[in-house]
């Protein structure tokens, strides 16, 4: 009897790249509160969660609940951003999904984004008949390198472990990863090539690939 695949897609870096809708909403929050952005505050805050961001990296607030007002608001913000300008998938997606389709490989996202980010953006793609699950932040109780966003989104679609391919973009997804027993698709869009040579394969775009190279046995 065949085992059953299934493929596990981190999301930003991999899916997307929301860099420059992440950075346009922190500007629109930052009038609308009347407050000032430090200089290359973007980048230096970036892969941060909003709750070290406001009170460390900007000193907007050091008050739990302020924090978590404007975190959410930013993301609120992010989503209409996202609404009003649209967003694209990064190269080779669709047509990587299509096949994973076309060979009936269950497909799910497991990713720190917010759900409600990732179902918004899904949505303005057109993208969400590919996936059968989505895993979030609000799903586990650890983060990565911890393995349990990987092993949830396995068990939602009905996969073994060792029957899954995760696509990431990060190191510390990568090393949750391979926590979790699975092989690694790493995406060279946010690290290096060299910096990635851990992973079972590196690309640039997931196009690159075929179900028989990943599913060979």
């Amino acid at each position: 009897m065949n085992r059953k695949r299934g493929a596990i897609f981190d999301w930003d870096g991999v899916i997307i790249n929301s860099a420059v809708q992440h950075e346009i909403s922190w500007d629109r929050l930052a009038k609308e509160c009347g407050k000032t952005l430090p200089e290359n505050h973007f980048k230096r805050g970036f892969g941060m969660k909003n709750e070290v961001i406001i009170p460390e990296l900007l000193g907007w607030s050091t008050v739990p609940v302020e924090i978590r007002i404007l975190s959410l608001r930013k993301e609120a913000i992010y989503r209409e951003v996202v609404r009003e300008q649209g967003m694209t998938a990064l190269p080779g997606v669709e047509a990587w999904l299509r096949t994973l389709r076309d060979e009936r490989i269950p497909c799910a996202i497991a990713s720190s984004t917010h759900r409600e980010n990732i179902t918004t953006t899904l949505d303005v793609l057109g993208l969400e008949e590919f996936f059968s699950a989505i895993i979030t932040a609000e799903d586990v109780k650890r983060g990565k390198p911890d393995p349990e966003v990987f092993l949830t989104a396995a068990q939602r679609i009905g996969v073994e472990p060792g029957d899954g391919v995760v696509f990431e973009d990060a190191l510390v997804g990568i090393k949750a990863a391979q926590a979790a027993g699975m092989r690694v698709v790493a995406v060279a869009t946010t690290e290096p090539k060299d910096k990635l040579a851990h992973a079972d394969w590196v690309v640039d775009r997931l196009d690159e690939l075929s179900v028989a190279q990943l599913w060979a046995s």
